[in-house]
């Protein structure tokens, strides 16, 4: 085919033959932001690594009936004939079997491996749900903000302020206590998770709303969206079509990061007796059950090896996914 001025060739380019000649190549394949973020990432090991363990852990937190049903017993069964009456330690120092991989709980006896499990559901659950209530508080007013400015931005940031001065902890612990037995139609365990959920999700959103901001403030000075003012668009349009596609990598690396924190946050309240109620289980009610037997290590080492791995999961994946989205900043 004979191409004029002017004129696009529908064949595929030709790539130069070392021999002299020419060959005909692949056409030129266009990438993505997301598959080019997805290459870096995929690259580093680390982060992979810490990615491929939030996955199992989320599995296992889903499939904790069938998990336990196949490797342990049901998390608040008693096994009295395990435990020696006169020092309340299971027997051999730990009850660890095929039976019971982490062995066995002093004075009750119930299987440890199975709270793990079971632990992990509660801790994950609450973790995501805070931070996804954290994200969208904290992604739409630190938005408005920066967006508007003027006396919305002052009005907003003054918010944060106060948020970020409040005593999360005391205000917990304040509200366990006060809160009923049934309430806005749960009860027991749901509406302890709900509230759990509430108080960690409504108070953090501020250090996303910082972050938000602070993006938004840059980026409605940007070159698009003057453009996209001068051919008359509105506000809401800027923010939904032209701010909040390039704030998504942001939200979502602060989002990863700040779910180890509210894990580690919520497995703090439970260690303190305002979470979750026994006989739930959940890792921090163990640690704190845990704290009355520390002679018997495993008791103590088990679920606080599941928040170690779990939180420096999330890290080391938050970690390089912010570098995948963001490569210059680790310059």
């Amino acid at each position: 085919m004979v191409v004029g001025p002017g004129t696009v060739s529908d064949q595929a380019p030709v790539a130069p033959d070392p021999a002299g000649g020419s060959v005909p190549g692949k056409a030129i394949e266009g990438r993505s932001l997301g598959r080019i973020a997805w290459t870096r990432l995929k690259r580093d090991k680390v982060a992979m690594a810490g990615g491929y363990v939030v996955l199992f852990l989320i599995l296992v937190a889903v499939f904790a009936p069938l998990v336990v049903k196949l490797l342990g017993d049901p998390p608040n069964e008693f096994h009295q004939n395990l435990i020696d009456v006169n020092t309340l330690a299971p027997k051999g120092g730990t009850g660890i079997s095929g039976d019971h991989l982490f062995g066995v709980e002093p004075q009750n006896g119930r299987d440890i491996f199975s709270r793990v499990v079971y632990g992990a559901r509660i801790s994950l659950l609450i973790a995501f749900l805070a931070t996804g209530l954290s994200v969208v508080i904290g992604a739409t007013l630190g938005v408005v903000a920066g967006f508007f400015g003027g006396w919305v931005d002052a009005l907003i940031s003054r918010a944060m302020d106060v948020f970020l001065a409040f005593p999360l902890l005391v205000f917990s612990i304040a509200l366990a206590g006060v809160i009923p037995d049934k309430a806005f139609g749960l009860s027991g365990d749901a509406l302890r998770i709900a509230m759990l959920i509430f108080i960690i999700g409504f108070f953090s959103w501020p250090y996303i709303g910082r972050i938000v901001r602070g993006q938004t403030l840059s980026l409605r000075e940007r070159e698009f969206v003057d453009a996209a003012r001068s051919l008359g668009a509105r506000g809401p349009y800027i923010i939904f079509k032209e701010l909040l596609p390039n704030l998504v990598a942001p939200i979502l690396i602060y989002a990863t990061l700040l779910i180890p924190t509210n894990i580690l946050f919520e497995a703090a309240l439970s260690f303190l007796g305002v979470g979750v109620r026994p006989p739930t289980a959940s890792w921090g009610g163990m640690l704190s059950d845990a704290a009355r037997f520390y002679t018997i290590w495993h008791f103590m080492f088990f679920p606080g090896m599941a928040i170690f791995i779990t939180v420096l999961a999330f890290n080391l994946f938050g970690d390089g996914l912010r570098d995948a989205l963001d490569p210059k900043g680790r310059r």
